[in-house]
């Protein structure tokens, strides 16, 4: 056997025992995880988009049923409020006051409003009446307020007085602008003071006038409440 046989030999028979005598290498225990914060992998959940068409509740800070854009009932004047006006308004005593007032309550009960204002009206057949006053709801500002209308019938003279009109219900202060047909046969005088019915739908009007002048007869027509004074009467 030659040198390099020899050297060959040995080489191999060296490898054979150290792999023979090697041990297994092993792998170094598992650790437990830390329990400090631990970053997440999952993807992180976008806001909500704003409501284009948000819902507001429509019954206003109390909580009110909603109406439909018309005012609520109107609050209503007692007898003795109507008295001590009508007495102050007109000039005359709080009992001629308070015997007109109280056959208009026994028909109509407590009213919502009122006009206090002045006329002058005329007739020779045909006549004209001309007002202007003030009307008073609780609760709102005065609104003023003009009235003319025709008439027609056995009438004759004149007179000017103050007018103290009784409103019934009346919630909106725009429905006083319309006219009023006079009521038949619902005139009467009570402690000086004249008293008629007007009406239009279920609104009645019932103006108190006392005043000076010279007027006899009995005619038909109307009374129409307007924002501003109209010459025609029509």
């Amino acid at each position: 056997m030659d040198r390099r046989t020899l050297i060959v030999s040995g080489l191999v028979t060296l490898g054979g025992a150290g792999l023979a005598n090697a041990q297994p290498s092993q792998l170094p225990p598992a650790r437990p995880r830390d329990d400090g914060p631990q970053l997440r992998d999952d993807p992180v959940e976008a806001p909500p988009p704003p409501n284009s068409t948000p819902s507001y509740p429509t019954g206003g800070p109390t909580g009110s049923p909603p109406n439909d854009g018309r005012p609520p009932k109107a609050e209503t004047y007692s007898r003795d409020e109507i008295v001590n006006s009508v007495s102050d308004f007109m000039g005359v005593t709080a009992e001629s006051a308070g015997g007109a007032v109280e056959r208009v309550f026994q028909s109509n009960g407590r009213p919502t409003a009122y006009i206090a204002g002045e006329e002058g009206s005329g007739a020779i057949a045909i006549g004209a009446r001309y007002g202007r006053g003030l009307m008073y709801m609780k609760g709102r500002e005065p609104v003023e307020v003009f009235w003319q209308g025709p008439s027609i019938g056995w009438d004759f003279g004149g007179n000017a007085s103050r007018v103290f009109t009784l409103c019934y219900r009346l919630d909106d202060p725009r429905d006083i602008f319309q006219r009023f047909p006079g009521v038949e046969g619902s005139a009467y005088f009570i402690g000086g003071l004249g008293v008629n019915y007007q009406k239009a739908g279920d609104i009645v009007l019932a103006p108190i006038r006392a005043g000076v002048g010279f007027r006899l007869g009995a005619n038909i027509g109307y009374l129409a409440y307007t924002r501003r004074r109209s010459i025609i009467p029509f």
